[in-house]
């Protein structure tokens, strides 16, 4: 099993409402959204405003979409998967990329980072 399979079998453990925990011991939060990997994944394109168009098109064309996050780091969690955990703290909601999970046991999800280590909802 390849280490992207691992982590699929990983994630796939993983269920909305179990706790996370970050490598020093601290409960970061809640899992929010479980998303596996889709290594077909769209690369997300930010869209171009076409200056004809009408405000609501323009909102409706950057309407957000999971994850909120750059292009770039959207993109590759799409392909690896990710959670999306709530949190009480004042970064707000964080994503944690399939390769930052280090374990899940007990009914919780182990990281192997610290909860600054991982990207914050935009």
């Amino acid at each position: 099993m390849d280490q992207q399979d691992e982590q699929q079998a990983t994630i796939s453990r993983i269920t909305t409402g179990m706790p996370v925990i970050d490598s020093a011991g601290t409960t970061v939060g809640t899992v929010d959204l479980v998303q596996r990997g889709d290594p077909n994944a769209v690369t997300v394109q930010t869209p171009s405003a076409d200056p004809g168009s009408s405000l609501d098109e323009l909102i409706e064309a950057t309407a957000v979409e999971e994850p909120d996050v750059p292009a770039d780091l959207a993109a590759r969690l799409l392909h690896t998967g990710y959670l999306k955990v709530s949190t009480d703290s004042a970064v707000g909601d964080v994503y944690v990329p399939a390769d930052r999970i280090a374990a899940v046991a007990d009914g919780r999800v182990l990281l192997a980072v610290g909860v600054a280590d991982l990207p914050p909802e935009e």
